[in-house]
């Protein structure tokens, strides 16, 4: 294999570009840092200029360091961020709705009636952390000028031209049937977004156009949202087979094949990926703040930062319990509107404490959704493929181990979203390769076996389970 390729994985707190050689070896890196703007009311915004200017400056820098041509760029995106724009001019004409922001609870609060419905046809929450809802709430309430989409389209057309969307993105709107990933008019509707132009759904082995934003011409495809880019970097390839990613938020998916089978259980399904024709399938539950928690520790003077949270481990919290609850809880609860809560804490209580049990309320998130996935799968999992920035945290990644009993691989590379997008843009640029060997081989950096008992895991977790009860009553 000889394609080599630049990925630029726009994220939330940062954009990154990675160029990856054809043998798989990274040769060149930059990122730039963006930090949305968290206010009152749940509100999470993102200036679109300030964030394309850095999907600009880190493609350029990515390529400058390699010192080596690339064969086609590819493109990961945060999923359900939203923004209007000017389509004949490109301008953006409001900030970007961020995928934790949840003003739009009141458009699904009008539709509740309608959930059951969205659910069947979509294999999502009617909630305001998809796309629709703000899209909605942009045209009701900001602008009905240009056209509204997610930040991917936009991205796209800045760099190349195109309005087009991948298959895994749009699956992500509640406005795209699972079975089919393809528009629902009746959902369209039902959002209002009936007269609104809305961008084509590609497959995500697709080059969709060229762009010169790097330099040369060059092709551009691969596209994909970026959990979904994990799950392929991670080769969860196969029906069972999941991975967590820790940045933001934490990312839950598992693959679920050919099938587009609906949970029982609080969790979303929706599309992996369209390759080849085909679709396959994936489960998604989410944890909205874990770096951004562990950033909200920094903030308000708890730690100094990230590496503070192995130097003040405790693995027994005095009683401390937390529910890190600081952008509301997703899956299974789907409550926008729960609270953090602190529970047990006395005079004796110390700031170790405070920070360890934040680490284990965060990871006793990711038990319950474990849990979730066994039971829509109807059997447990094996093993878990763990990515992301708090990856590094010895302490965190024992205590999910330790809470989904489950032993943990923790992927090498902290770049496995855009390098998911590197082996679409292979598949797209190599169309007879098998996609298996257009991801890049890897084997595990560090792995975790569980080391509290069965009974020591339930009986914190359901002690847990009693302070999130605090979280969302206490939140109404």
């Amino acid at each position: 294999m000889t394609t080599s390729v630049l990925a630029i994985d726009q994220g939330t707190s940062s954009t990154k570009a990675v160029v990856v050689d054809g043998q798989g070896a990274v040769r060149g890196l930059a990122e730039v840092g963006l930090r949305p703007q968290y206010k009152a009311g749940g509100l999470v915004e993102q200036d679109p200029r300030e964030l394309m200017d850095s999907v600009r400056q880190a493609g350029r820098a990515a390529l400058d360091e390699a010192g080596i041509p690339v064969d086609g760029v590819a493109l990961t995106n945060q999923g359900e961020t939203v923004l209007a724009w000017d389509p004949a001019t490109g301008e953006p004409l409001t900030t970007m709705l961020v995928w934790q922001d949840g003003r739009a609870a009141s458009v699904c609060n009008r539709l509740s009636d309608k959930a059951e419905m969205v659910a069947q046809r979509t294999g999502l929450v009617l909630d305001p952390y998809f796309s629709a809802p703000k899209m909605a709430w942009l045209r009701e309430n900001q602008t009905r000028d240009g056209v509204v989409t997610t930040s991917d389209t936009w991205i796209v057309h800045q760099l190349s031209g195109e309005f087009v969307t991948d298959a895994a993105t749009a699956g992500r709107s509640l406005i795209t049937c699972l079975d089919t990933a393809e528009y629902d008019a009746e959902l369209v509707e039902m959002f209002g977004l009936e007269h609104d132009r809305l961008p084509k759904i590609v497959p995500n082995d697709q080059v969709i156009g060229t762009t010169s934003a790097f330099g040369p011409s060059l092709p551009l495809g691969g596209l994909i949202v970026d959990q979904q880019g994990a799950l392929l970097a991670e080769h969860c390839l196969a029906a069972g087979e999941a991975k967590c990613t820790f940045g933001t938020g934490a990312f839950f998916l598992t693959n679920l094949g050919r099938q587009p089978v609906r949970s029982t259980n609080g969790l979303v399904s929706c599309v992996a990926w369209s390759v080849d024709g085909q679709i396959t399938y994936c489960s998604d539950g989410q944890v909205l703040t874990a770096a951004s928690a562990v950033r909200w520790l920094q903030d308000i003077g708890l730690i100094a930062g990230p590496t503070d949270l192995d130097k003040l481990w405790k693995d027994d919290t005095g009683g401390v319990v937390c529910v890190p609850a600081l952008a509301g809880l997703a899956a299974p609860w789907w409550r926008p509107d729960a609270a953090a809560v602190w529970q047990g804490m006395t005079l004796s209580t110390s700031r170790e404490d405070l920070v360890s049990a934040m680490v284990q309320g965060m990871a006793a998130q990711v038990a319950e959704l474990a849990d979730l996935v066994a039971k829509d799968m109807g059997r447990p999992l094996t093993r878990l493929r763990v990515d992301g920035g708090l990856t590094r945290s010895h302490s965190f990644m024992q205590a999910v181990s330790d809470l989904t009993q489950l032993p943990i691989d923790v992927y090498p590379s902290a770049h496995a979203t855009p390098l998911g997008a590197v082996a679409l843009m292979r598949k797209a640029l190599e169309p007879g390769l098998a996609l298996p060997d257009a991801i890049i081989q890897w084997e595990a950096s560090d792995s975790y076996e569980p080391a509290w008992s069965v009974d020591r895991a339930e009986d914190f977790r359901n002690t847990w389970r009693k302070a999130v009860e605090i979280s969302l009553g206490g939140s109404k």
